[in-house]
């Protein structure tokens, strides 16, 4: 087990920043990070990415885990691993991008719905599977697929908020993503850094008392 693994289990919570501008991302962070939210990722579809990612790198160093996300082929990969990326997180599966990572030292989890994907990225590689889209699929088909593939960990991402995180957890997720539920893009235009870490805070200590 990686120790990105280990601190994916440990803290239960990864925050997606999709689409943030650049000129916010740092007070962001930092507003996720004093709510107690450390592990982030940056989508490759956002502009600027890696160079956000090789930045936080540098600037909070072991304060926070820093990986990259939507990283669909092996040139996303390799850009992102190039930036310093930590782990890589796809919403879909390509056995090269798990390969590259696994050479690399850079978890991989990929994006998956069917139990043949499951097992098929786990083969490949995959430490842990990214389960997508929870908020169409539901927690009780994680609660189903978990019986037979008990043993891969599944990070389950869309659909999660304050009212139903337990029910992910109590279905078998090893950790949750989340995005504008809780990088609320209005509230950082806004200023409203303050309310971030409030919302962080809220889902940190929900993860905490599962």
């Amino acid at each position: 087990m990686s120790q990105m693994l280990e601190r994916l289990q440990q803290e239960k919570v990864v925050a997606i920043f999709r689409y943030i501008e650049d000129q916010y991302a740092d007070q962001a962070a930092e507003a996720l990070m004093s709510g107690g939210i450390t592990l982030m990722e940056i989508t490759m579809n956002t502009e600027g990415a890696a160079g956000m990612i090789n930045r936080w790198r540098d600037k909070y160093g072991e304060q926070a885990g820093i990986g990259a996300g939507t990283v669909l082929d092996l040139d996303m990969a390799k850009e992102a691993v190039a930036a310093g990326s930590q782990f890589l997180i796809s919403p879909n599966l390509d056995e090269s991008v798990v390969e590259y990572g696994y050479a690399n030292g850079v978890p991989v989890w990929p994006g998956v719905m069917t139990p043949t994907e499951i097992v098929r990225a786990w083969k490949a590689g995959a430490e842990a599977v990214k389960i997508f889209p929870m908020g169409t699929l539901g927690w009780k088909y994680l609660s189903e697929i978990r019986a037979p593939l008990d043993k891969i960990p599944m990070l389950a991402t869309g659909g999660v908020d304050l009212d139903n995180i337990a029910d992910y957890f109590k279905a078998g997720a090893c950790a949750v993503g989340m995005g504008s539920k809780l990088v609320n893009l209005d509230w950082v235009r806004s200023g409203r850094f303050d309310l971030l870490t409030e919302r962080a805070r809220q889902f940190a200590d929900a993860a905490k008392a599962l």
